[in-house]
Order: structure tokens, then C-alpha cells, then sequence
């Protein structure tokens, strides 16, 4: 499995709008090999407001298949058209590999 993080840098006071914008998916909960998002906030930053958007896929290969749907594009397209890209001042894509995961022990029955 990885997961892809990508980490956005927002403008100061627009947090709500990258909140909002990520509360409902588009889509990419239904596609093949998609197990999870979450959007994860920065903490303790004043320069800007900092998020990561981290998507578990069953390999790269649902990835790469997801960035070159027509589902994604239309996901993507959306906030270039009405402007609400302006909020964004950078953003980073990276993926990791899942070496290890631990899971909540299940409680003892006697």
C-alpha cells in the first residue's frame, strides 16, 4: 500500500475554504484501488495556513490510474475555473511506501 500526501500552503484566513472544499469527495472514494483521505491541518504555523491531503491506495498503480481518470481532472479543473486556486500559494506531492502499520489490539475476553 502507500499513501500520497499532498501538503498545501494556503494564504492566512482562507483555512475554511480548503476545509469546506475537502469535506465532500469527488469521486475518488469510489475509485478502484482508493482505500482512505484524510485532511490533516499544521499546527503552530502564523506565516500561512498548512494542510496535508493524505490518500491510502492499494498500490501506485491505482494512483497513477486515479491522476489520469477524467474523474480527477474534473475534480482538479473545478477551482482553476471559479478562482478559488487563489488561496494556494504552494503545494508538494509525495508518496510513501507502507512498511509497517499497527492496528489497535483487540481487548482480552476470559
Amino acid at each position: 500500500m502507500i499513501i500520497v500526501t499532498n501538503t498545501i500552503q494556503a494564504k492566512p484566513g482562507y483555512g475554511n475554504v480548503i476545509r469546506e472544499r475537502f469535506k465532500s469527495p469527488k469521486n475518488v472514494h469510489t475509485f478502484p484501488g482508493f482505500v482512505r483521505m484524510e485532511l490533516l491541518q499544521t499546527q503552530g504555523i502564523e506565516e500561512y495556513e498548512e494542510f496535508q491531503v493524505c490518500t491510502t491506495w492499494e498500490d501506485k498503480k491505482a494512483f497513477d490510474a486515479w491522476v489520469q481518470s477524467d474523474s480527477f481532472k474534473q475534480a482538479h479543473a473545478g477551482r482553476r475555473e471559479n478562482g478559488n486556486g487563489d488561496q494556494v500559494i504552494g503545494n508538494k506531492i509525495t508518496l510513501h511506501e507502507i512498511i509497517v502499520s499497527h492496528l489497535p489490539a483487540l481487548p482480552i475476553e476470559n
